[in-house]
């Protein structure tokens, strides 16, 4: 009697997840459209107001709003405040697509719009799907998660090709040698892959890169 109740009770709270599943995208697809265009910025959430991967960020976000793109963050604090700061500085518009976390993500003052996700497949399809361009700050597994996953669904024709764009050579240097010298050495991507992105440093030649490069996007992430 136990186990049976143990497993209606797993299936009940599975059920449940998938209603706040379809929830978390249901919500999405009513609120971004109205946001567009949109290029998606994403960095580090430990980097200080003081740091120059900050004024990076700050400084993208405000071009970006200039030229009348809405800003897509993460949401939370360090590069994404930056990016945020910088378009809401501007007068543009910002939104924050904020993951629940047990620590660093809290949602930064710089938002004109705020959505909550719990998880974080739901919350990376947004990013992705609403997006005329991926910029990379600096930062860490999530940064990197966000690189390589929007990478394989260019790479595999999943969605249309757009600008990806990773900011401060000098981060991103080392892990670009590396795919160089053993993926693309061994075989095990083409070396037109390394095409998919670009390394930069200039804050305005990058934005002019997006409006230069923009597609019409019309992309379905799996």
């Amino acid at each position: 009697m136990a186990t049976n109740y143990l497993i209606n009770e797993l299936e009940r709270q599975e059920s449940w997840r998938l209603f706040r599943i379809i929830g978390e995208f249901v919500e999405g697809f009513d609120v971004l459209p109205k946001y567009l265009p949109a290029v998606s910025i994403y960095g580090s959430a430990r980097v200080g107001e003081n740091h120059p991967y900050y004024a990076i960020g700050r400084a993208l976000g405000r071009k970006l709003a200039e030229r009348g793109y809405c800003v897509f963050t993460g949401g939370g604090p360090g590069a994404m405040e930056a990016a945020s700061r910088g378009a809401f500085e501007a007068g543009g518009r910002t939104v924050g697509l904020n993951i629940q976390l047990p620590r660093e993500q809290q949602t930064n003052p710089y938002l004109t719009h705020n959505l909550g996700f719990r998880y974080f497949f739901v919350r990376k399809v947004m990013l992705v799907k609403y997006s005329s361009a991926f910029f990379l700050l600096p930062g860490g597994f999530g940064t990197l998660d966000e690189m390589f996953e929007t990478l394989t669904l260019v790479q595999t024709q999943k969605i249309r090709p757009f600008p990806i764009v990773m900011m401060g050579s000098g981060y991103w240097s080392g892990l670009i040698d590396w795919i160089r010298q053993h993926l693309v050495a061994e075989g095990l991507i083409a070396a037109a892959d390394l095409d998919l992105f670009r390394v930069m440093d200039d804050v305005d030649a990058a934005v002019q890169l997006v409006q230069d490069l923009q597609p019409e996007r019309n992309s379905s992430p799996p």
